[in-house]
C-alpha cells in the first residue's frame, strides 16, 4: 500500500510539473512590455473585427498575461484585461506612478534630496530594475532619480 502511494504521489508531480509545457502560450509572470505606438487600440477579442474597447498612449507599460504570437492579451494598471496587436508594443520598460504622487529622489534613501513630485498615471522610463524598495527611473523631460517601487505600477 506504502509503494501504491509512493507511486501516486511521484505520478500526480510529475503531471503537475508538465503543466507548464503544455501552455507555451501563456507568459511568464510579469511580463511587462510598453506601447510603441502614439496610440495603440485595444480589442476584447484577438482579431481586428472585434470590439474596440479602449485606446492607450504610447509608453504606458502592459502586462502580458497571453501571448498568440500576433496577439497578446494584456492587463493594465487598472486591471482590465484587453487584447492588442504585438507590433504594437515595445520591449522597452517603463513605469505608471500610481496613487496620489510620488517623490523622486537623488539616490535611493528617502532622506536624500528632493527632485520633484510626480502626479498620478505619469509614465517613467525604468532605468533599472528594482533593488532595496527603490527603482531607478528616468521622466520624458530628462530628469533622472529614485522612486519607491511601492509608488510605482508595471514592473
Amino acid at each position: 500500500m506504502a509503494l501504491l502511494r509512493t507511486k501516486l504521489k511521484r505520478a500526480s508531480w510529475l503531471a503537475f510539473a508538465c503543466i507548464p509545457m503544455l501552455l507555451p502560450n501563456v507568459a511568464s509572470a510579469l511580463e511587462f512590455r510598453s506601447i510603441a505606438v502614439p496610440k495603440a487600440v485595444l480589442y476584447d477579442a484577438p482579431s481586428a473585427q472585434g470590439k474596440k474597447t479602449f485606446i492607450l498612449a504610447q509608453g504606458y507599460p502592459v502586462e502580458v498575461i497571453v501571448n498568440l504570437g500576433d496577439w497578446l492579451k494584456v492587463r493594465d494598471a487598472q486591471g482590465s484585461l484587453n487584447w492588442v496587436e504585438s507590433q504594437q508594443l515595445a520591449t522597452k520598460r517603463t513605469v505608471l506612478v500610481k496613487g496620489g504622487q510620488a517623490d523622486l529622489r537623488q539616490t535611493a534613501d528617502a532622506n536624500s534630496a528632493l527632485l520633484g513630485r510626480l502626479d498620478k498615471d505619469v509614465v517613467l522610463d525604468m532605468l533599472e530594475p528594482p533593488a532595496n524598495g527603490w527603482i531607478k527611473v528616468k521622466h520624458r523631460d530628462g530628469l533622472t532619480g529614485y522612486v519607491l517601487s511601492s509608488s510605482l505600477w508595471g514592473f
